[in-house]
């Protein structure tokens, strides 16, 4: 049933009702009931019928709204990846192109072999950021689904594809139940830790990484990515290379999670809590 169905059955019940119960004591009670008690029956069965059935309407009005307030904010969220998705191929991944060009120009007319090698060098870094933002593109333009639990596939088989670059061992751990996020929490999550995952690639030299998505007390959770590698050298906020978890910081803060990333014995743990209801 539509929305609109429901509200004009809203408005109508009321009415139908008590025009009903007029023609039926008009029709069939009037020698039963007086004019005085028929006149205060009818507020108390208008209020019966209210309760029986505009009560459950407006739940179901209720419900629909709230469905469609979900599927609104999971709609601007996408959007707004596709958007960011443009901007980096029209922006970041042309300027990159057209760098790599000009390093092969500079490579071919210069004679000096120190210079050619700078060249080499320069060119393969342009060519691994250039590949990164290819796949932060790609991963922009194909989120992870909403539906079940199939969104977390994707951050499962990063990990894998993680642990294969750097040969090292992968441990998912994995207990948040999908009806506990709201879409809007599945994308940044998503978003977020596979920022931690890309830093744990470039720089940990890790030899194990696990993943873990757990329930805390009041209808929160934890997730962190977690690493045995090197480690941070100082605060790695201050860091002028660490754009990545700035923005998993900035993005956690936009959905009021707290946000960590530290060395925490022989591991280093980058995590996000939501506080669950009364924390």
């Amino acid at each position: 049933m539509s929305d609109q169905k429901i509200k004009w059955l809203i408005l109508l019940i009321p009415t139908l009702t008590i025009g009903l119960w007029e023609y039926i004591r008009h029709a069939f009670l009037l020698p039963y009931l007086s004019m005085d008690l028929g006149n205060f029956l009818a507020p108390f069965i208008v209020l019966a019928v209210t309760l029986t059935l505009v009560l459950g309407l407006f739940r179901r009005l209720e419900q629909s709204q709230k469905a469609l307030r979900g599927q609104q904010a999971a709609t601007a969220a996408l959007e707004e990846r596709e958007s960011l998705a443009r901007e980096l191929h029209d922006g970041i991944a042309q300027s990159l192109f057209l760098l790599a060009v000009k390093l092969d120009q500079l490579d071919r007319a210069a004679k000096d072999d120190a210079v050619r090698e700078l060249a080499g060098q320069l060119r393969e870094t342009v060519r691994v950021i250039h590949d990164d933002v290819r796949q932060a593109i790609a991963n922009l333009q194909q989120p992870p689904s909403p539906a079940g639990d199939a969104w977390v596939v994707p951050l499962r088989e990063l990990l894998g594809d993680t642990a294969g670059v750097i040969e090292a061992k992968a441990e998912f751990r994995w207990s948040i139940p999908e009806s506990s996020l709201t879409g809007k929490e599945k994308v940044e999550l998503h978003a977020c830790l596979r920022e931690a995952l890309i830093n744990v690639r470039k720089h940990a030299r890790a030899s194990e990484v696990l993943v873990v998505g757990e329930t805390v007390d009041g209808g929160g959770f934890r997730c962190s990515v977690e690493d045995n590698g090197v480690g941070f050298v100082g605060d790695p906020m201050k860091a002028k290379d660490r754009f990545g978890l700035k923005m998993v910081r900035e993005r956690a803060g936009k959905m009021g999670w707290t946000f960590a990333a530290e060395r925490r014995g022989e591991r280093t743990v980058v995590e996000l809590r939501k506080a669950g209801a009364g924390a």
